[in-house]
């Protein structure tokens, strides 16, 4: 689970939960700079997203299981957050839904 916030108009993300309660103590051992051997549980994984009409662009995300961080994109489409990871040309994008 990811705790999403807007703060002085950046957003940012950080892990708050996770599903699989067995991991729950794991570390980072791949991650760059500052969050090198941090807990993922607690770590912010969104970084610097700054507001560009109705999307959220010029950041970045990190992927804690492989420590690479990549630029982001984030929109809504409905109820669902749309949240695109890319690499030049390159992207992948996930629908990430409200926890309840």
């Amino acid at each position: 689970m990811v705790e999403i916030t807007v703060v002085n108009g950046t957003l940012t993300g950080r892990i708050v939960d996770l599903y699989d309660k067995t991991r729950l103590e794991k570390r980072c051992d791949k991650c760059p700079g500052d969050r090198k051997d941090q807990r993922i549980v607690g770590m912010e994984i969104i970084r610097g997203m700054k507001a560009d009409g109705d999307a959220w662009e010029d950041g970045t995300i990190l992927d804690p299981e492989t420590g690479k961080v990549y630029d982001c994109k984030l929109w809504l489409e409905g109820d669902v957050l749309k949240l695109r990871g890319y690499v030049a040309f390159f992207y992948r994008t996930q629908t990430w839904v409200r926890g309840r």
